[in-house]
């Protein structure tokens, strides 16, 4: 097979043209990812989801040795129905220094440039392995990492570090949040409203656990943060009610309500120490509904469980990063990555990518094309250090 010798450029064209919604497919972005590396002797390994309709994949370039360095970056974009873009998406566009496109920054810029790495590495003859990592359903949930990362375990050898390029302006971040999130359905018994008494509201059940997450919160900022939560902007857990819909007339008791709820907490606190008590709360309410009417019930869906990044002392991927960047800071943030997904699996893990995250999910998204460049930099950086 001939080699496909494409520059970043050219590779991030080709990423942002394959329409990898989060809704949809990416076996045609994994068919092409695939292809490309099996031209430079590379082969890959697919993790498929249970339904064969998308795949995360992943590859060791370089020696079979331990103490390589993972380059992790997710498939998947958010929509852009409903977005007036300037120009057509799903095309790279380069207008005054920026490159415009869906997931240009969030994040097939990084991916790209991780896959050009791919022929420098060869070349260069690295010591140590280059490992790709390319994951389905980030933008969802983070639910496509972990089977992936599992497999990945069993299959490489160990790698030292791994690098999550997820847009931090190519600048070291060493700790970011969890999350958990709850679709939450309440099911009450409808009656007529001047017959409330025999029947059950879903709606104002549900507004009892609208009530605990307010309550919960308003006792989170009230106490003084620890070290580790004082890092973060807000320095503290949250939990949040982001939907909230239901009922059927305004004389009626609710029948169903639905809402969606989500945690986003600070890493030397447990996400699911909190999903367990939301559960409790849960089922503290679904007894007082079924004291009325027996049939009522709370019906939980978890369906995103994400590990916070813990700041490493001394980590391997802190110091390579640092070694790479001449970044002496480090900087934390509140949303989550897969990043904690590896740490979770024994990696030591840092994100550090292209771009800036205020530009993710956006209308008219673009990196910039000096970030771009800069990324270019860090990867023959990086290179250079395998192969030392």
């Amino acid at each position: 097979m001939q080699s496909m010798n494409f520059s970043a450029r050219e590779i991030l064209d080709q990423l942002v043209g394959f329409r990898s919604v989060s809704s949809e497919s990416n076996l045609d972005l994994i068919d092409w990812v695939e292809g490309y590396l099996a031209s430079h002797g590379v082969k890959s390994h697919r993790v498929y989801n249970a339904e064969r309709t998308k795949a995360a994949l992943f590859a060791n370039v370089g020696p079979e040795v331990a103490g390589g360095v993972i380059l992790s970056g997710h498939s998947d974009v958010v929509p852009v129905e409903g977005q007036d873009w300037a120009t057509d998406p799903f095309t790279v566009v380069e207008r005054d220094g920026r490159l415009y496109g869906r997931g240009t920054c969030d994040m097939k810029g990084f991916v790209a440039l991780a896959l050009a790495a791919v022929p420098l590495a060869l070349k260069a003859g690295v010591k140590r392995p280059l490992q790709i990592a390319i994951s389905y359903d980030e933008e969802v949930g983070c639910t496509g990492a972990p089977p992936m990362i599992a497999q990945m375990v069993q299959a490489l050898p160990k790698a030292a570090a791994v690098v999550v390029g997820e847009p931090s302006m190519m600048r070291l971040v060493n700790g970011h949040k969890g999350g958990a999130g709850f679709r939450v359905h309440v099911k009450g018994y409808e009656v007529h409203s001047s017959l409330l008494p025999y029947g059950v509201s879903a709606i104002m059940e549900a507004a009892r656990l609208v009530g605990w997450i307010n309550d919960q919160n308003a006792a989170i900022q009230a106490r003084t943060p620890s070290a580790i939560a004082a890092m973060f902007h807000p320095p503290h857990t949250t939990v949040h009610c982001g939907k909230f819909a239901g009922g059927t007339a305004h004389n009626i008791t609710a029948g169903d309500c639905h809402f969606v709820m989500e945690f986003r907490v600070v890493p030397d606190e447990d996400e699911d120490q909190w999903a367990d008590r939301f559960v409790a709360e849960c089922k503290r309410v679904e007894g007082l509904m079924q004291a009325v009417q027996p049939s009522t019930q709370v019906i939980l869906d978890r369906f995103f469980d994400v590990p916070g990044l813990k700041p490493e002392q001394d980590g391997a991927a802190d110091a390579l990063v640092r070694r790479l960047t001449g970044d002496n800071a480090a900087e934390v943030v509140s949303y989550g990555t897969e990043a904690g997904q590896f740490q979770a699996a024994g990696y030591s893990c840092v994100i550090c990518g292209p771009g800036d995250i205020a530009q993710a999910h956006q209308v008219d998204e673009y990196l910039e094309v000096a970030q771009f460049e800069e990324g270019w930099a860090f990867m023959q950086r990086l290179v250079q250090d395998l192969a030392s």
